[in-house]
């Protein structure tokens, strides 16, 4: 099976292709694209910063990495333990590192692990990138060339791989972007819930640090995740929002298996969205702070970010899904903010990734500065750039037919209908999938997968009974029904 790499790096199944024999191939490949990427031509000591998550063996797939990076003579600053994505892509910045590889499969269920490839701004490769890097394996494949590696011990002692602590100037940075006084006189208390993912500890550190009562469930090791699958989405959220409910919390935050995305909870367990967090920050940044910029959103994102967007007179970009789209405008001009609907959000001064641990904060100091409950701050949101209903459906395409994603992609441009539920279609756009707007500034979107038989439709609406009516329609479009 040939190693493809997705929207961000690589993923498979533990022990089925995600092999230290393929891991060590793709190790390799990464280590040529970067020797011979022009960034690191003119650099005397090439060095990358390696990180893993709490998935099964992946420190060990991480000090394989390492080696293999050691033995092309590339310096490794290497984790100590598990640690955020965020955090490694932030300490490729602070050491000024030529890139960096994160071991992780990030929110996919606990079977999986990956590789995310990072460049030296921090942020994911792009599509271009990830190409090279497949253009380099299979480079090695044809030619029949093993991978290098290094004993692990002789690389510590010729100093090629050294052990550090990425908290501390993470740390430091976050709080040059979160107004920790606001934190210490909020009186709030805090319940985390990093999901038994690399976040653990991280989070509700920073918040005690502040001076928050925060505490902290499912943060102990647990390689299989504790049987939850570590998304933080409603329906993977049940223990958090219970206990939310028996009212000893002001506020819920939950991160995802690499604490790239994030997640929230009121204080009567009612979870909270990544497209309200996004417009939340939003707004707060321009009223409260006065910051000025480009606004980045995802196809897939909600409408209330064009509203607000427009009433600030700001900049409006949309993208394909995937943050490495966004990091690219956010390396190129200013982006006050930039997000996806999977709660991949980052903002000005920060490093173009997304971050769930940066995000949980800036959502803190929001509920803190406003004197009011994250339910109230919500149902003000609805009020002045809303009502917006958001729903996905993850279908199969049937077994018996084939999958082309192009060929259904035309069909589906080439077959607008005029209406779709009791609204007019007035555009479509092919940037990601297809997507129908309507006369109501409701939308819908049906986005094939890029690895797997699977169809993403996505809808937003004023209300569920217009969501629930475009969701159905979107699977007759596509011709598919069962959900995932």
């Amino acid at each position: 099976m040939a190693i493809k790499f997705g929207t961000d790096g690589w993923r498979a199944v533990i022990s089925e292709e995600f092999t230290f024999e393929n891991v060590h191939k793709v190790a390799q490949a990464i280590a040529d694209w970067a020797l011979a990427a022009d960034s690191l031509t003119s650099a005397s000591a090439p060095s990358m910063v390696v990180g893993f998550d709490t998935r099964f063996l992946s420190d060990r797939y991480a000090a394989d990495v390492a080696c293999v990076l050691a033995a092309n003579d590339i310096r490794v600053h290497l984790a100590r333990a598990d640690t955020p994505t965020p955090a490694i892509s932030y300490a490729i910045v602070h050491k000024q590192a030529s890139g960096g590889v994160m071991i992780t499969a990030s929110h996919n269920p606990p079977r999986y692990n990956g590789i995310k490839v990072k460049g030296p701004h921090g942020g994911s490769v792009g599509p271009e990138e990830s190409r090279q890097v497949e253009a380099c394996l299979q480079a090695n494949e044809a030619q029949r060339r093993s991978p290098r590696l290094a004993s692990y011990q002789e690389a510590l002692a010729r100093g090629l791989i050294q052990r550090f602590d990425p908290y501390p100037a993470y740390a430091q940075h976050l709080r040059s972007l979160v107004d920790f006084d606001i934190l210490s006189h909020s009186g709030l208390r805090v319940l985390v819930d990093p999901m038994y993912g690399s976040g653990r500890g991280y989070l509700r550190n920073l918040l005690a640090e502040a001076g928050v009562k925060a505490d902290e469930i499912h943060g102990e090791m647990n390689p299989g995740f504790g049987g939850l699958h570590p998304e933080p989405i409603a329906r993977h959220l049940g223990p958090l929002m219970e206990t939310l409910r028996a009212g000893q919390w002001d506020l819920g935050l939950a991160t995802d298996g690499d604490a790239d995305r994030i997640g929230a909870v009121t204080s009567n367990g009612r979870f909270v969205d990544p497209h309200c967090i996004f417009a939340l920050t939003l707004r707060y940044l321009v009223e409260r702070r006065g910051w000025r910029g480009a606004v980045v959103k995802t196809v897939s994102t909600t409408q209330m970010i064009n509203r607000l967007a427009e009433r600030y007179g700001l900049p409006l970009y949309e993208t394909p899904v995937g943050f490495n789209y966004i990091s690219e405008l956010m390396l190129r001009e200013q982006v006050l903010i930039g997000g996806e609907e999977s709660g991949g959000i980052s903002v000005l001064g920060h490093i173009p990734e997304g971050d769930g641990i940066l995000m949980g904060l800036l959502l803190t100091e929001i509920v803190a500065a406003s004197g009011r409950s994250l339910e109230e701050l919500v149902e003000d949101l609805m009020a002045d750039v809303g009502p917006c209903i958001y729903a996905r459906r993850d279908v199969k395409v049937p077994s018996d037919r084939p999958y082309d994603k192009r060929e259904m992609m035309a069909r589906l441009m080439a077959n607008v209908p005029d209406r779709l539920g009791n609204q007019p279609v007035t555009s479509i756009n092919g940037r990601d999938g297809v997507k129908y707007l309507l006369a109501d500034e409701s939308w819908l979107l049906i986005r094939p997968s890029g690895t797997e038989p699977v169809l993403r439709i996505y809808a937003e609406a004023r209300d569920q009974a217009q969501v629930d009516t475009l969701l159905r329609a979107g699977a007759a479009l596509a011709g598919v029904g069962e959900e995932v």
